[in-house]
């Protein structure tokens, strides 16, 4: 895996997997008793905390794992699952938090590490699939392309959460909703796919 492919293959996979249209939709109902100054901020913190979460997981996850004695077909097995069932909250219009972590979260100041960074955009899925990623090829170069596709990401994430949430006043609940489900269809898809995969290397 050449730095570039494994750049554009972390970007690709984190598109659908971290769905910056559902953070969106969530970043615009979270930060609507901000003042525009205070909103652009939360944006670029959370663009950063994205950034930090999912780089640190690619460049330290291999080194994880072996300390835990823990396989990559265990990981991947284990990651199809939770992006599976991020994949069938979205299907089925259910909430990533729960109605206390929502009045928490509503009631702070600074959303921008949690919940937004952590568990909306850059949860357990997105970090174990950063983790398979760079596994396939752990060398510098490679390592670094997956670095880089996370940055290219996480910058235009901020981008979206600046300057987006006219659009989702224009799209409506039901607009998003519907392209949250049809999202959330393709990454049930992709976690089933990292399951078989898993499996398929672990001998099963």
């Amino acid at each position: 895996m050449t730095l570039w492919s494994a750049a554009l293959a972390a970007f690709a996979a984190l598109i659908p997997i971290a769905n910056p249209i559902g953070g969106l939709a969530a970043f615009t109902a979270l930060s609507g008793g901000m003042s525009p100054q205070q909103a652009k901020s939360q944006a670029v913190k959370t663009a950063i905390n994205v950034f930090a979460i999912l780089a640190l997981s690619a460049v330290l996850g291999t080194f994880v794992l072996h300390f835990l004695g823990l396989s990559i077909p265990v990981l991947q097995i284990a990651g199809g699952l939770v992006v599976g069932h991020s994949g069938f909250q979205m299907l089925t219009a259910t909430p990533k938090l729960s109605a206390d972590e929502q009045g928490h979260a509503a009631a702070k100041t600074d959303i921008s590490f949690t919940p937004m960074a952590l568990p909306l955009i850059a949860g357990p899925g997105a970090m174990a699939a950063m983790i398979a990623l760079q596994s396939r090829a752990p060398h510098l170069l490679p390592t670094i392309g997956v670095v880089a596709g996370i940055a290219v990401f996480s910058a235009l994430l901020g981008v979206l959460l600046r300057w987006g949430p006219p659009l989702v006043e224009k799209m409506g609940p039901s607009g998003i909703g519907a392209l949250t489900r049809v999202m959330g269809f393709f990454i049930l898809a992709i976690g089933v796919e990292l399951i078989v995969t898993g499996a398929k290397a672990a001998g099963f």
